[in-house]
């Protein structure tokens, strides 16, 4: 009998997560998903996932887990898919240092810390694929997300260094850059600028009230919001192509957004990126 592939997916309550952890599942993998809170832990165990707790920002739980995935698999694990992360908006003179530390430790330290983890597994059995939920948003900046734009710029060059360094050793690293996605993100957003922002006292208080009425509506409207399905096809070509792509952009705003990079001036793109945000 063939051996199930095995792969861990984080931050699986909601929307990519949660879709991806779900689908993988059908399609034959054997699926560790984890989420923070224990209903939606409950949640994924009731749809026969493995599912754990795991913090970003708690080194003892990102050790945890990797320790019980082991003891689950004999071991070995085929693939990482590194995707819970939240956005603290705001301005960069408004950030507080506490909050854009909490940032880094769930978008980026934790992601490198549990990938560290597992690189040596992988290394061991000659092959795996690491797959990171960046953002369109870690390759351009774009007003009022400094905070989150700084994590996924981090987390790019991070992560493509590391593709470079695993050359030859069987181990693929891919980055996912979606660009608008029907999930829970914008509402997540929104409880972490109300927790770390000074509206009242800031000199965007006019501009930050627009911002929290649009953060309350679900984000920006657009007809080009996928759902996770189209984040799902990008992540199976990683998972499977024998010569996976570094990065994979997802909806025609990230793709467009992407081409003017590369060809516009950087006056010119910057100046279209302000007038979006």
């Amino acid at each position: 009998m063939t051996r199930s592939r095995t792969i861990l997916i984080t931050g699986c309550s909601s929307g990519i997560g949660a879709h991806c952890s779900r689908a993988l599942k059908a399609d034959g993998w054997t699926v560790f998903a984890t989420a923070r809170q224990a209903s939606d832990i409950a949640a994924l165990r009731a749809d026969g996932l493995s599912a754990h707790y795991l913090d970003y920002r708690e080194p003892e739980s990102i050790s945890a887990l990797v320790r019980t995935v082991l003891d689950e698999t004999g071991g070995m694990l085929d693939a990482l898919y590194n995707n819970g992360a939240y956005s603290l908006p705001g301005a960069v003179e408004d950030l507080p240092i506490g909050g854009l530390r909490e940032q880094f430790d769930t978008n980026f330290f934790g992601w490198h810390e549990l990938t560290q983890h597992l690189v040596p597994v992988m290394r061991k059995q000659g092959h795996g694929r690491i797959v990171h939920c960046s953002s369109i948003l870690g390759l351009v900046p774009m007003k009022w997300r400094g905070a989150y734009v700084a994590s996924k710029f981090a987390l790019e060059g991070l992560m493509l260094v590391q593709r470079m360094e695993l050359e030859g050793s069987g181990i693929h690293v891919s980055l996912i850059e979606p660009g608008p996605i029907a999930t829970r993100f914008t509402y997540n957003a929104l409880k972490q600028f109300e927790k770390h922002i000074d509206v009242e006292n800031s000199v965007h208080r006019d501009e930050y009230r627009r911002l929290i009425a649009r953060l309350s509506g679900g984000g920006t409207k657009s007809r080009f919001k996928l759902g996770p399905d189209a984040v799902y096809a990008v992540l199976k070509d990683a998972l499977e192509n024998p010569r996976p792509r570094p990065h994979y952009l997802v909806t025609r705003p990230a793709k467009i957004t992407n081409f003017a990079r590369r060809f516009l001036s950087a006056r010119a793109l910057y100046r279209m990126l302000a007038s979006q945000s």
